[in-house]
């Protein structure tokens, strides 16, 4: 044993006689056991780099590059990107908030009417399944893949609690935007038309939920029969 300690003493002692003194300089690149973050395979910016018949390392987009948030060709289309609405903004359209209070109801901005809201209802469908699915459900119960992983605190949408009269669409918009608890904020990720219309399509769910079965027959045998398929 005390030849392995000594054999452990002579190693320890080379390897720190051939380390450079801590604020030595030298000529050599410095050898890196874990580079981690210190050299990256990018182009700094203003550096030149030979990958460019130019030689240029700074580039200009590519043609036809969009940037994030500035589409106006978005007002036309439902779930567009009219402005930068992925952070700053105020008033009800981009907080949910009036005054300083949550509030019901459809921001005016959005241009709902008989025509429109129909797709509008389609495309917080479409985002819900996409984004919000996966946790609350496809109905909004709360019954996701995720909760039978065990992830705790799922909230059922169609629960009284979160229904409308107790907790305002803005405040429903919020949670969307900023998360609260174990969610967290999508705001980065949804638009803020598409947030939108994911609460008019939980407020549909939620509708759809307490309507009486001879409203609904007809939709349920369908999507009964379709499961059977």
């Amino acid at each position: 044993m005390k030849y392995f300690f000594l054999a452990y003493a002579i190693i320890a002692a080379l390897f720190i006689g051939l380390m450079p003194v801590r604020g030595s300089k030298s000529p050599d690149a410095p050898i890196r056991l874990f580079p981690d973050m210190d050299e990256q395979d990018k182009i700094k910016p203003q550096k030149p780099s030979d990958f460019f018949a130019d030689g240029q390392g700074s580039r200009l987009p590519v043609h036809g590059t969009q940037a994030l948030g500035l589409n106006p060709e978005g007002l036309k289309e439902i779930g567009g990107i009219p402005e930068q609405e992925f952070g700053g903004g105020t008033g009800h359209l981009a907080t949910g908030g009036i005054d300083g209070y949550y509030a019901n109801g459809m921001p005016e901005e959005l241009g709902l009417n008989a025509e429109n809201v129909g797709a509008f209802l389609k495309r917080g469908e479409e985002v819900f399944n996409v984004n919000c699915a996966i946790c609350h459900g496809t109905s909004g119960d709360g019954q996701g893949m995720t909760g039978h992983f065990g992830v705790p605190g799922i909230a059922n949408l169609t629960q009284d609690t979160y229904a409308q009269a107790v907790y305002p669409d803005g405040r429903l918009f919020d949670v969307i935007s900023n998360g609260k608890g174990n969610m967290g904020a999508y705001k980065h990720n949804i638009a803020l038309r598409d947030r939108w219309a994911v609460v008019s399509y939980v407020r549909a769910l939620q509708l759809a939920r307490k309507a009486p079965y001879d409203a609904v027959k007809d939709a349920f045998d369908k999507g009964i029969a379709t499961q059977a398929k």
